[in-house]
């Protein structure tokens, strides 16, 4: 009882005919859709209608800090004095811009790593003009 050569296993290629066959070529035979007729919907206004975006505007004190306590040892940065209706909005800007993690904590914006200097240019970018650095 020798080995079987790999030609005598079985498997039937079939050549180039054996490709040609598609089992369902049949399922598409001549069925389309019947195209909708074009309705104007009034939601279609609606949301073409949306309220401009209410430029960001910092009217208080933004601090920036460094901090280490309570993080395990970790550095942190904390930006406070954001406008709360813009905060998150601005959380996952900087999250991008900077490269580093962010995430909304109360009423501060905590970002991971010693980025005081960076968001602190980033912010009077922005437009901040009153910018507290703390390290």
């Amino acid at each position: 009882m020798g080995k079987k050569s790999k030609k005598d296993r079985g498997v039937e290629t079939g050549g180039a005919d054996a490709l040609k066959h598609n089992p369902f070529a049949a399922l598409g035979g001549g069925l389309e859709l019947p195209s909708a007729p074009a309705v104007d919907t009034p939601e279609a206004d609606e949301r073409d209608a949306t309220p401009p975006f209410d430029p960001l505007r910092f009217d208080q004190k933004v601090t920036v800090r460094r901090e280490k306590k309570g993080r395990g040892g970790k550095t942190a940065t904390r930006v406070s004095g954001l406008p709360e209706a813009h905060r998150e909005a601005l959380a996952a800007e900087m999250k991008k811009a900077l490269g580093c993690g962010a995430t909304v904590e109360g009423e501060d914006v905590i970002l991971l790593g010693n980025v005081v200097d960076r968001v602190a240019d980033w912010l009077a970018a922005k437009g901040a003009r009153r910018i507290s650095r703390s390290q």
